[in-house]
């Protein structure tokens, strides 16, 4: 017997309320790994779960799901029949890198996300809800794994981040003690776990970020647990009609692979995108901007344009590529405008700011507006990255 996803949710009332609460995690996490001997890192507390709710149950016998496997998996992007590998997915976001190794073949056997409303977006399309904070996660409790994808967080060393957070008087980088030392959060995962292979992704300014120091302590610190380490500054431009410029570390095991992986990032399409080709037709008036909400736009630049900065809104090009989706989108939509004959400008739909990161037009947008333009603007272009997974992959296939 075997039951859909969607209805075990329904029938368990699953609703993800806290960033901290693990239990849907454990289970979630139970269900996705029933044979491939990452089930005992879940099955004990997701069981737990079971019997706390059994009495509420009215089609399972006993509080133990193990007969009701293998799910259906009525959801948009359901875990391999057969996987080619195993990874985990730090940082996840709403699964963009994620989606990338599983078009590969690979088997997720551990996820991590903060924020509530991300983990409902991850849950609607991947069936699983991401464990919360990381910095509470023991490394002996994740399961063996291939590769680690980890988008550590980077607002500490952003541009626009560290802009704010100097205006504030605020520490950035490191000193940031909130976000910036999530990444040795990282490093004592993959020393403990020692992946044959990591993929971790940041801003572009982390290379430049307090005069390179930042990047330094990164790379040396990755090195000295025994990594071999390859970056480079890769554009989503060549995937989508965005500009978006991330650096991407990439690591192999020294003790696997001797230094000798010959790994090389990937050829950038010569393909040429257009954002015309990513608006839908028919869209709502409520994206349009306002007459007020314009008329400011407009008054900022001309302010900032005066005092010689390149602050202002971006009105795009149809026939061109866009600026950098942001995380801020949601407050005025000004870095991405698409000019309207006879009307003022609009903001980009969440669909289309799904499309413009390379999601399938079958990615579940089950948030509201404000939060699925945070979510964007916080994701990855991924087919970028499943073109670099690639590559790992043929390294790890040739060790």
């Amino acid at each position: 017997m075997s039951m859909k996803y969607s209805d075990i949710k329904e029938r368990l009332k699953f609703e993800v309320v806290k960033e901290t609460e693990n239990n849907l995690a454990y289970l979630t996490h139970y269900f996705q790994n029933p044979k491939n001997g990452v089930s005992k890192y879940y099955k004990s507390n997701a069981e737990k779960q079971l019997y706390k709710i059994y009495d509420k149950l009215d089609f399972v016998e006993e509080p133990n799901f193990q007969a009701y496997l293998p799910i259906k998996w009525d959801i948009p992007f359901p875990p391999p029949k057969k996987a080619k590998f195993e990874f985990v997915d730090l940082f996840a976001g709403i699964g963009g890198i994620r989606l990338a190794f599983q078009n590969l073949g690979g088997q997720c056997v551990f996820t991590s996300e903060w924020d509530k409303f991300s983990k409902q977006t991850y849950d609607a399309n991947f069936g699983e809800v991401p464990f919360g904070d990381i910095t509470k996660i023991n490394e002996e409790n994740i399961p063996d794994h291939d590769i680690l994808a980890a988008g550590f967080p980077c607002q500490p060393f952003s541009i626009a981040g560290v802009s704010k957070k100097n205006s504030l008087g605020r520490a950035h980088g490191f000193l940031d003690a909130t976000q910036g030392t999530l990444f040795f959060d990282v490093a004592r995962i993959i020393e403990y776990k020692r992946p044959k292979a990591f993929l971790l992704e940041n801003v572009k300014n982390l290379v430049s970020h307090d005069k390179g120091n930042t990047f330094r302590v990164i790379k040396e610190t990755l090195e000295n647990i025994g990594y071999n380490i390859h970056c480079k500054i890769l554009d989503g431009k060549h995937f989508v009609p965005q500009h978006r410029e991330r650096i991407i570390i990439i690591g192999f095991d020294t003790r696997v692979f001797n230094r000798e992986e010959n790994f090389e990032f990937p050829k950038m399409p010569e393909k040429k995108f257009a954002i015309k080709d990513i608006l839908e037709n028919n869209v709502d008036p409520k994206y349009t901007l306002s007459d007020k909400l314009w008329n400011y736009l407009q008054e900022y630049a001309k302010k900032h344009k005066a005092k010689g900065n390149g602050f202002g809104f971006g009105l795009t090009d149809l026939s061109g590529i866009s600026r950098t989706l942001s995380a801020r989108y949601y407050k005025d939509g000004a870095e991405i405008l698409i000019p309207q004959e006879g009307k003022n400008p609009r903001r980009l739909t969440p669909r289309e700011c799904a499309r413009l990161q390379g999601f399938p037009d079958n990615f579940i947008i089950p948030v509201s507006d404000n939060q699925a333009y945070k979510q964007f603007g916080n994701s990855v272009v991924s087919p970028l990255f499943q073109a670099i997974g690639k590559e790992i992959i043929n390294c790890i296939k040739k060790q």
